[in-house]
């Protein structure tokens, strides 16, 4: 791989990270992460995976189409963007967030161990 093209990858890269984090700053905000699991410059195509709180977020879907829809219209290398949630295994490049991959949200009250009795969340008083 010649240093022009490692350039205009790393450029492509650069675009791509930069839209989802000005387009989508709730990923990062609400516990979520974005990565882009793989890169094919050549055939424009692009896949996104949302990890951390995404993968359990009945939202994610709808970020899902939207990232989809925009960034084709955005970033003109890029012809076909394939997202998805889950684990980010593979992912190289984690736009932050909670990088842990294929974990369920945890909720309040919530523990980890099943052996036990719980009974919600405990008041701070």
């Amino acid at each position: 791989m010649s240093t022009d093209t490692t350039d205009a990858d790393n450029d492509l890269r650069e675009r791509i990270t930069n839209f989802l984090r000005r387009n989508f700053p709730q990923i990062q905000m609400h516990g979520g992460s974005a990565a882009i699991a793989h890169l094919d410059r050549e055939k424009g195509e692009v896949t996104v995976q949302l990890g951390g709180a995404c993968s359990g977020c009945g939202i994610s879907p709808m970020t899902i189409q939207a990232i989809k829809s925009r960034m084709v219209k955005e970033i003109p290398e890029i012809e076909t963007v394939h997202a998805d949630t889950g684990a980010a295994a593979g992912a190289d490049g984690d736009l932050g967030g909670t990088s842990s991959g294929g974990m369920s949200p945890s909720f309040p009250g919530e523990t980890s161990d099943d052996g036990g009795d719980d009974e919600g969340p405990q008041a701070p008083f």
